[in-house]
């Protein structure tokens, strides 16, 4: 084993010298903490709106970096989501715009895309996933292949916190693996685990900077929240008693983290990303509900509001501003290209959707980036469910979780969100024109999005 160390070690080397790192650059840079929830609704936190939840460690995160109230997942499900995140493009260009497997051997988002964990490893990081996956289940597309050295956690879209199954899919298969190598651990709380492989990872790279991607599973189903919380919740009406004690769970184990982080002497050098990855589920398996988006309509799988406007925050102290809100409207693709600037490492010579926000993050005067943002959900099914942005006016076709009733013969649904940010009313037949000119853009947005 020590015999092939050294050519192992040199060829690093080399690969960092290539890309014109020195060793020196790469150990001043700044590390990386992604923080990944699942199906956690936009108001879900005090500082967005709970009033009933309790959440001081997502709320304290927040204080001391910048939240966004206009940011936005590109997708309303799981799996695009993610590909969006890791990759900076749109899930359509990522090629994953459809939920990911939950069953070994299937595979996932091509190999051939370019993720974060592999931007980070080129430029000299140690790079680690944690949790949920949820891209690709076989070895050409699971985390390490995909640019992260280590990897902890499941690679379907959920499972029992304790017997570590997925049950949701006949037959019952166990999902927990390191590194590619499927470890038993029954009966241990898969939340608690995750800090503890994520506290040895950024314990063993203490010296050395690092990104870590922290996909947490909660609130997705099954809703298991400590005894303690579950205690403290009973009087809440259900489903919204086992979501909160979900919550409240998930908030302890942030706090758990940066516990470690503080004790490391990290926290200075640490930009630390949070953010859900679309809105709060109404499946039966989460009782129907349980989550709030405040005065948004709509949940995950929808193209409304509450299925894709999430709480977003970055926290990187002494750094950025402290306790600032931003406006503009922002999206998940954005923080690829925004993490590069602030770690300066190259961008990839590669179509990249998401632009900047370094500036937007230092200032609440500055512009969008996204004047105009688009979505599809799904492949290419003769209904899709699409919508775009464009400044004030969003039109949505065939939306989920609308009436029949309240769309046009074509399937429109045109509203202004300052004027009516709830999105109950549809005056598609009052602006004709407009209609016309978002369905221009999302024909043309479509066009490009799938040929380059």
């Amino acid at each position: 084993m020590k015999k092939n160390l050294l050519p192992v070690v040199v060829i690093a080397a080399i690969g960092i010298c290539c890309l014109g790192y020195t060793k020196e650059q790469v150990a001043k840079r700044p590390n990386v903490i992604i923080i990944y929830t699942d199906d956690q609704g936009y108001a879900d936190m005090n500082i967005y709106g709970s009033k009933d939840l309790v959440t001081p460690n997502m709320d304290g995160l927040a204080r001391s970096g910048v939240r966004f109230t206009n940011f936005y997942s590109a997708s309303p499900i799981c799996s695009p989501s993610r590909a969006a995140l890791l990759t900076g493009r749109y899930p359509q260009r990522a090629g994953l715009p459809l939920m990911g497997p939950s069953k070994e051997g299937v595979a996932g988002m091509s190999g051939s895309q370019y993720t974060l964990g592999e931007l980070f490893k080129d430029a000299g990081y140690k790079t680690a996933h944690i949790g949920k996956w949820h891209i690709g289940y076989n070895k050409e597309t699971e985390p390490n292949a995909q640019g992260f050295e280590y990897s902890f956690g499941f690679m379907g879209g959920c499972i029992d916190n304790y017997s570590h199954f997925f049950y949701w899919e006949g037959p019952n298969r166990h999902d927990l693996w390191r590194n590619g190598t499927e470890i038993n651990e029954a009966g241990k709380f898969f939340p608690d685990m995750m800090v503890d492989e994520a506290g040895k990872f950024m314990a063993e790279n203490k010296d050395k900077p690092f990104f870590m991607y922290w996909a947490i599973n909660n609130p997705h189903y099954p809703l298991q929240g400590k005894k303690k919380w579950l205690g403290y919740y009973k009087n809440l009406p259900s489903p919204r008693d086992k979501y909160a004690a979900s919550i409240s769970t998930m908030d302890e184990n942030i706090g758990d983290l940066l516990k470690k982080l503080d004790q490391l002497g990290l926290r200075e050098n640490t930009i630390i990303v949070f953010q859900s990855d679309q809105g709060f589920s109404r499946e039966d398996r989460t009782f129907g509900g349980g989550g709030s988006a405040g005065e948004y309509r709509g949940s995950k799988f929808s193209l409304f509001e509450g299925g894709v406007r999430v709480p977003a925050i970055i926290s990187w102290q002494k750094h950025i501003p402290a306790n600032q809100v931003r406006t503009q409207v922002a999206t998940n693709v954005d923080w690829f290209p925004t993490l590069a600037a602030y770690c300066n490492i190259k961008m990839p010579a590669r179509k990249v959707d998401g632009q900047s926000l370094v500036p937007i993050i230092n200032s609440a005067d500055v512009k969008t980036n996204h004047p105009v943002f688009n979505w599809q959900s799904g492949g290419g099914n003769a209904n899709p469910q699409w919508s775009v942005l464009d400044g004030e006016w969003k039109l949505l076709h065939s939306p989920l979780e609308a009436t029949k009733a309240e769309l046009t013969p074509e399937g429109y649904f045109l509203t202004n969100l300052k004027d009516d940010p709830s999105e109950k009313t549809n005056v598609a037949d009052k602006h004709p024109d407009i209609v016309q000119r978002l369905l221009a853009t999302h024909k043309a947005w479509l066009e490009e999005v799938f040929t380059q």
